[in-house]
């Protein structure tokens, strides 16, 4: 409930200040001119600044530099005429220093965004492993990959799938495809890529699950699965039965069913957040799968103004990359997963045993 409280005041603080400056544009505001400029971008300035640490923190994300870069521009426009047009030198002086202040805004933007690097589309905290091993990967594990979303959006990352031991010991890959709702693959799928096809990090749980969570999650899986098939094969024959009682030529029956498959992908959820019962976007099915195993992660999509789920607030992988449940894996951990090989291989050769690959 806090959450919703603190996600309500921001936004809402966001939306009154793009009023007033709507209002100032079109010459709505009765003050003086260079008053008026003064207290707009003041306002922007408070805003940005109560709120730049959380949006420096989440850099990566891009409405967050948006956020920084927007009021930014605005800001310095407005106090810049407000330093031009005043009339009193305590109208000069307090835009003279608004400037000053949004100078600074844009030194430590600068400064928070050399402890990133650009991947792909998007940027990363500087460190990050590309591409672990499939030997680093744990049950557990989010992985988060490049993709189209990823190039759409102009981020780093834009899909994202669960680790999970499989029942016969292999390492498995949870999530939800476009082409074919939830799925259940090898790891090899996005492991054995080439760099040139995309790139993907991990994110792995900073509380380890137990061993019964471990054994339950390919059942939840396998469960999930199910779940998606009776929905998909419901879905269809609505669809289908709405198709035959529509009086349509059989060649656009068929043009409709072929272009709008029910595929088991939640297209709805894509667009606003939302977490259906038995269909899911990919991040969607991660986190009900994480929800099923009672790991807490951040609210997400909790819509606008944070007044309900599935209201114009799509979840963005990019997104996990802050939240407190997950530690991204860097160079330190590769470089502790080598020295641990050598010291197991130095090990085996001390007493003749073989190494495994």
């Amino acid at each position: 409930m806090f959450y919703r409280i603190l996600k309500f005041a921001g936004q809402s603080s966001y939306l009154l200040l793009g009023w007033l400056t709507w209002l100032w544009f079109h010459g709505g505001l009765s003050w003086e001119f260079s008053l008026s400029c003064l207290a707009v971008s003041g306002l922007w300035l408070t805003i940005t600044v109560l709120g730049m640490r959380q949006l420096f923190t989440t850099y990566f994300d891009l409405f967050s530099r948006l956020k920084v870069l927007l009021p930014l521009i605005t800001g310095v426009a407005l106090a810049g005429l407000a330093v031009f047009t005043a009339q009193t030198d305590t109208i000069f002086y307090a835009a003279a220093g608004e400037l000053i202040a949004w100078t600074g805004v844009y030194i430590l933007y600068r400064r928070n965004r050399q402890q990133y690097m650009i991947k792909g589309h998007g940027p990363l905290p500087k460190g990050t492993w590309i591409n672990p091993s499939q030997e680093a990967l744990r049950p557990g594990d989010l992985i988060l990959t490049s993709g189209r979303i990823a190039t759409r959006l102009h981020e780093s990352v834009g899909h994202g799938e669960v680790v999970v031991m499989g029942e016969d010991g292999r390492l498995m890959a949870f999530s939800s495809y476009m082409e074919h709702g939830t799925v259940y693959n090898r790891v090899e799928v996005l492991t054995r890529k080439p760099e040139s096809r995309g790139h993907y990090v991990v994110m792995r749980l900073a509380t380890p699950l137990s061993a019964e969570e471990l054994e339950l999650m390919p059942k939840l899986c396998k469960i999930m699965l199910k779940e998606n098939d009776r929905w998909r094969n419901e879905a269809r024959a609505t669809r289908d039965k709405v198709l035959a009682w529509l009086p349509l030529p059989g060649f656009v029956k068929n043009f409709i069913k072929a272009k709008f498959k029910v595929t088991g992908y939640d297209w709805f959820g894509l667009l606003t957040g939302r977490r259906a019962a038995s269909h899911w976007t990919c991040i969607g099915a991660c986190l009900e799968l994480y929800a099923r195993l009672g790991v807490k992660t951040n609210r997400y999509g909790t819509g606008l103004l944070g007044l309900g789920t599935g209201l114009l607030d799509p979840i963005m992988p990019v997104r996990f990359l802050s939240d407190p449940a997950f530690v991204l894996l860097t160079e330190e951990d590769k470089k502790a997963l080598a020295g641990g090989n050598a010291a197991a291989t130095a090990a085996a050769v001390s007493t003749g045993g073989a190494v495994s690959a």
